[in-house]
């Protein structure tokens, strides 16, 4: 049976990322991308990992074949190139800003040094490695199960962030259909005919500048 969307879990008070990085000693690098600049390419050296404070990322890979396969949408709060800690030394796939988006830039040693000797901190990581364990093999079960209208409704309700109690507006910022379809793993055709039923049900809004997501999309994802 396809899975139901997991309920949300208990978020660890949310902390200020850069706050604490300066009270630490360890201000952080803040850096910004430009819609569709690369922040990192696969193959190249993973030495440091990035918070998003604004704005949006897509980690994605490319076969040897030269297909590409979209990983993950990020959105701000999230953490990523984590890879880094667990001995990889070269990145595994490409992140790229998909709107205007700042981040943190943490080297390797900085972010270890934190892990170890700040607690609340090292909680606050450890949640947020959970909730992405939880994610990804939600996705390869919906993958394997879900049709492709489900996958997009609920594609739309995780990039808004539907079921945390600390955002108020389900709103996303504008992606094109190509990018949907690769995440989904359909084709742009199928994404633009659900697309517009959603809309047409009331499911969501969106216009040139993004998407307001309703809750009320859940109802794809729920029916049997």
């Amino acid at each position: 049976m396809p899975p139901k969307p997991s309920p949300a879990r208990a978020a660890l008070p949310r902390l200020d990322v850069p706050a604490f990085l300066k009270s630490a000693g360890l201000p952080a690098k803040v850096v910004r991308f430009t819609r569709g600049r690369v922040v990192f390419a696969q193959g190249t050296p993973a030495d440091g990992v990035f918070y998003i404070q604004d704005g949006g990322v897509k980690l994605s890979v490319l076969s040897s074949s030269g297909k590409e396969a979209v990983v993950a949408m990020l959105t701000p709060g999230d953490f990523f190139g984590e890879g880094c800690l667990a001995g990889q030394t070269l990145r595994m796939g490409t992140a790229t800003a998909v709107l205007p988006t700042t981040l943190l830039r943490i080297p390797k040693r900085d972010m270890l040094r934190l892990l170890h000797d700040h607690p609340t901190f090292s909680d606050r990581f450890i949640d947020h490695m959970l909730s992405r364990n939880i994610r990804i093999e939600e996705d390869l079960v919906d993958q394997l199960f879900n049709s492709s209208e489900k996958r997009l409704a609920r594609t739309l309700l995780l990039l808004a962030r539907y079921g945390r109690e600390d955002i108020t507006v389900h709103g996303l910022p504008k992606l094109s259909q190509e990018t949907l379809a690769e995440m989904v793993g359909t084709t742009r055709s199928r994404v633009n005919f659900f697309m517009n039923k959603f809309r047409k049900l009331g499911f969501i809004e969106y216009d040139g500048s993004g998407i307001t997501v309703n809750g009320s999309l859940l109802s794809i994802v729920l029916h049997e």
